[in-house]
């Protein structure tokens, strides 16, 4: 594997970066013209990504003290596969910061994570739309899944689906 030279560094997300990910959460949001689906709060995301038991881990690439990216990610398995394997949630790099590779770097330090734990696969979601994204993921290897569909339940819908 060829190493990439950077002005940057990744390293994983500590407990007093939780402002900082939210912003990016916020800045993706609005990205993706979905900032009033944004209800994380500070409080929330130190509960969830730092608690016991939590259930995310991030990766932030910055430069300095200046934050220019994250990759938001958790465990999955594959039974097929009978091993681990990492979903990235959210991969989100400033704009002042894209095409620097810093995308890559997060994408490449998602993979090495991913051999770490034994793991057989790393795997995303992509907006249809986003063009530079899809091109972006295909370069670095990644193959859309067409015969595959994505189900989400949420709000009232996910509440009536609990009930018994």
């Amino acid at each position: 594997m060829t190493e990439i030279k950077t002005d940057f560094e990744i390293r994983q997300a500590k407990e007093e970066d939780v402002p900082e990910i939210l912003e990016l959460i916020k800045a993706l949001a609005e990205f993706e013209n979905l900032s009033d689906e944004v209800v994380a709060t500070e409080e929330l995301l130190k509960k969830t990504l730092f608690g016991i038991n939590s259930p995310a881990e991030v990766q932030i690439a910055y430069d300095k003290n200046k934050t220019l990216g994250f990759a938001l990610y958790f465990r999955t398995f594959s039974t097929f596969l009978g091993r681990p394997g990492i979903y990235l949630e959210d991969l989100y790099v400033r704009e002042s910061a894209r095409g620097k590779g810093v995308g890559e770097a997060l994408l490449r330090r998602l993979a090495q994570r991913t051999l770490a734990i034994g793991g057989g696969r790393l795997e995303w979601s992509v907006l249809n739309w986003n063009e530079v994204a899809i091109k972006f993921y295909q370069k670095m290897g990644a193959a859309p899944l067409e015969e595959w569909t994505t189900y989400r339940v949420t709000g009232k819908n996910l509440q009536e689906l609990a009930e018994d």
